[in-house]
């Protein structure tokens, strides 16, 4: 009788620690901000505009000095959903699916992404904001497909539907049980930041994955809630920007009131660099918005942050390399997911460096590629170039190579954040060692980037037809592209 009891008790206690273990499985909040650069941010050196939550995070949390995106938007939106760089999943420049369709789509069938990875995982998921590369008059499912549980998204502008163009007043968003409509008078970020906010409520008893890719800072440049009687143009970006630290700060109240905010880790950053029409002082220089562009300063490195007390270590600054291919299996170690067999990912976690278990990276290079609209060949997207422009850079130095794989720039980057000393034909040891070394690198790389992967969707009458402008010419520098 007593060892039948103490039978008894032993797997009460054991099912209970079982249900423990699940319940601390952390909630990961993944904020992705559309087209801000770190030169708007005071946490990384600017002292004109006010950002407190952004502000705090960094203060409590761990701020990355060498964070990569891609250049771009759909570049770098397939990049961190798949941990797969741009020459290998194919989305090396910008396609909007809404808006130009041809069939193409992310293809979730043939490709990973973290959200699946997670949901395979046991966590409930949720996506509210900007998505894109799917049109959902064609894929109704597209979201449910990719791994969210549940969604509130603005698809992106819709060829011949015109109210589709709203992502800020009067937005057309996309909600998961109510299909595609307007919301009249209302403000688009808003009504993302809600649903999520709803999200939490609803299941702050389960792991949650909460991915948030703003539709701020992005053009059209516009008033918020804030200013709406605002006429001067030049005073509306800056207050979209205080309105994104604005949702970040309703966010971790959220989580706060939820009693989450220490099983939570929010991951912070934004998709590409600002757009050109931003012009701000920044670490003594004025800096132009660099979108499309591959510099160190507004183009590549993004502002990266890690929050989540007691677990991330506070007040971190490291100055680690990570790229955005490093995220889905990030998450996945941090989520105890488990990467599908048979599928390349070319990232690396930097869990460990994340909850404080070592203070290096995994990585000895980053990569970042792509830009400029995609071309539609035989029937299908195909990259703009056979070999897309690359950076590529190891802790001191930084390596472009050319569209002919030639290397054509290299500057010491931990002395020359402005890329001003170009020292490719300088016949110095360091010098010529780090030329060989990061040549080497890019040599790894296929000698042809591939094409995106998908099945494509039926024909469509708004599908773009090859010859029509922006369809088939790379264009760097700036972007001439409808995002």
């Amino acid at each position: 009788m007593l060892r039948a009891l103490l039978s008894v008790i032993v797997f009460i206690l054991l099912l209970q620690s079982t249900v423990s273990a699940e319940l601390k499985k952390p909630n990961i909040l993944f904020i992705l901000v559309d087209d801000l650069g770190k030169e708007w941010m005071g946490c990384y050196g600017q002292e004109w505009i006010q950002l407190p939550a952004i502000d705090e995070l960094a203060a409590t949390g761990m701020k990355f000095e060498n964070a990569w995106c891609m250049p771009q938007c759909t570049p770098t939106r397939v990049t961190l959903l798949t941990g797969q760089y741009p020459f290998r999943h194919g989305w090396t420049n910008h396609w909007d699916v809404p808006r130009w369709g041809a069939g193409a789509h992310f293809d979730p069938q043939l490709n990973t992404t973290f959200a699946n990875v997670l949901r395979d995982a046991g966590y409930k998921t949720c996506a509210a904001g900007k998505w894109q590369i799917d049109d959902f008059r064609v894929e109704p499912n597209a979201m449910l497909e990719a791994g969210f549980d549940d969604w509130c998204m603005w698809t992106g502008y819709e060829a011949q539907n015109p109210p589709s163009a709203n992502r800020y007043w009067d937005p057309y968003i996309n909600i998961k049980g109510k299909g595609s409509q307007s919301y009249p008078g209302q403000f688009g970020p808003d009504i993302f930041c809600d649903y999520l906010i709803d999200f939490i409520g609803k299941h702050k008893d389960q792991p949650m994955l909460l991915y948030y890719p703003m539709v701020l800072t992005h053009t059209p440049l516009t008033t918020t809630p804030l200013n709406k009687d605002e006429t001067d143009k030049l005073r509306l970006f800056p207050v979209m920007v205080r309105y994104a630290d604005k949702l970040l700060g309703r966010l971790m109240a959220a989580l706060d009131e939820a009693g989450l905010r220490e099983n939570t880790i929010i991951v912070f950053t934004t998709d590409n660099g600002t757009g050109g029409q931003s012009n701000i002082k920044f670490r003594g220089h004025f800096v132009r918005g660099g979108k499309t562009k591959m510099t160190e300063h507004n183009g590549t490195a993004m502002p990266f942050i890690v929050n989540c007390p007691g677990t991330v270590p506070g007040g971190v600054e490291t100055d680690a390399l990570i790229d955005f291919t490093d995220i889905l299996p990030t998450f996945a170690e941090l989520g105890g997911g488990t990467l599908p067999a048979g599928r390349v990912v070319d990232g690396k976690s930097f869990a460990p460096l994340m909850l404080g278990n070592t203070k290096e990276g995994p990585r000895k290079w980053i990569l970042s590629m792509g830009g400029g609209p995609a071309a539609l060949r035989d029937g299908r997207v195909q990259p703009a170039l056979d070999y897309d422009d690359r950076v590529i850079r190891d802790k001191h130095y930084k390596l472009w190579i050319d569209s002919n794989r030639k290397p054509i720039k290299l500057f010491r980057i931990t002395g020359d954040q402005w890329e001003e000393q170009n020292l490719i034909d300088l016949q110095l040891p360091k010098v010529t060692a780090a030329l060989q070394r990061l040549t080497a690198i890019a040599a790894q790389f296929p000698a042809k980037d591939g094409a995106p992967i998908y099945e494509k969707n039926p024909p469509q009458k708004w599908d773009q037809k090859p010859g029509i402008p922006g369809a088939g010419k790379k264009q760097k520098g700036k972007a001439k592209t409808k995002q």
